[in-house]
């Protein structure tokens, strides 16, 4: 019922570079869903292509280099998750 956007956007600080993913689509319900956010097969929606794999998976690998990810959401608002990755100055 309204214009839908995705806003992708990055920042820096002194150990990691920051990607922040924001949209203003249905959000999530994190009291309810949080502990289970970035858990396998889990759904927060009826979307009937959903799987539940891809937060579980980015998550694991974000993990496993070092970052780490950070969602803040409220529903029928939208979503942000933020994505930390090690910052190495070369």
């Amino acid at each position: 019922s309204r214009e839908s956007y995705i806003n992708v956007s990055t920042s820096l600080n002194k150990k990691f570079v920051i990607i922040s993913f924001e949209d203003n689509g249905l959000g999530i319900d994190l009291k309810k869903h949080r502990e289970k956010l970035f858990g396998m097969y889990k759904t927060f929606h009826r979307n009937k292509d959903s799987r539940g794999i891809g937060l579980f998976i980015t998550k694991n690998q974000v993990e496993a280099l070092g970052g780490k990810i950070e969602v803040e959401s409220e529903v029928n608002k939208g979503t942000i998750f933020k994505v930390y990755m090690k910052y190495e100055k070369h």
